[in-house]
């Protein structure tokens, strides 16, 4: 990857929409090469998709929290058994497997408290093997960036 890929890269994260001429005039090459640059990026994978950004407050998913997760024990068939169920429930943006005092840090999006509270009863508890959750709910976004430093 070399200095005009990342500048692609760049101009992509800020506008997916970004029409391949206006890209070749920001990068300034040719639209020919521009498009075979972002075809090759896409095929090897670093590009990985494209995706409108949402207003979470406008479709009543204002509430974020963050859940830590710890299962009853660490196993491979349960590690598998959660990442599995995590990733079919809608309200649950993020989940990371992590090192430390617990096993899976949760960031999921409901409209408030009561809707949380109804998730965190009827789903997130639900899911296999889990001993005890602790939930942090954000009561102000200081910055949510999906751009990645490149």
């Amino acid at each position: 990857m070399d200095e005009l890929d990342r500048k692609i890269l760049t101009n992509l994260q800020k506008n997916g929409r970004l029409s391949n001429l206006d890209l070749s005039r920001a990068i300034n090459l040719s639209p020919a090469a521009t498009l075979e640059r972002v075809r090759k990026l896409e095929q090897s994978g670093v590009i990985t998709g494209y995706m409108a950004r949402l207003d979470p407050d406008a479709l009543q998913l204002g509430l974020v929290v963050f859940i830590q997760v710890t299962l009853d024990r660490s196993t491979s068939d349960l590690f598998e058994a959660f990442s599995k169920a995590i990733k079919a429930i809608p309200q649950v943006t993020e989940c990371y497997m992590v090192a430390g005092g617990f096993d899976y840090l949760v960031k999921a999006r409901v409209r408030d408290m009561n809707a949380y509270r109804n998730f965190l009863g009827k789903t997130l508890t639900r899911l296999p093997g889990i001993r005890q959750t602790h939930t942090y709910s954000v009561m102000e976004e200081v910055k949510c960036d999906p751009e990645l430093p490149i």
